[in-house]
């Protein structure tokens, strides 16, 4: 079950902006994010994951994991 953290709607647009740059930018390297990879996005968009969460899922997706 997801926990859902309460973020404000200010906290989500910053989150939706930060996840179309990604998107975009990706795009332009030629490559499309998977759904998988979009999931994890939505769930971070609406507070069901911290940045630190959201990278590390997204790193795990790749094969790869988080750098201490």
């Amino acid at each position: 079950m997801a926990i859902m953290r309460t973020i404000d709607q200010e906290e989500r647009r910053q989150r939706e902006k930060a996840v179309q740059f990604a998107r975009n930018s990706v795009r332009l390297e030629g490559f499309i994010l998977s759904a998988e990879a979009e999931a994890l996005n939505r769930r971070y968009i609406h507070g069901e994951l911290t940045h630190a969460e959201h990278t590390a899922a997204l790193l795990a997706l790749a094969g790869l994991s988080v750098k201490n």
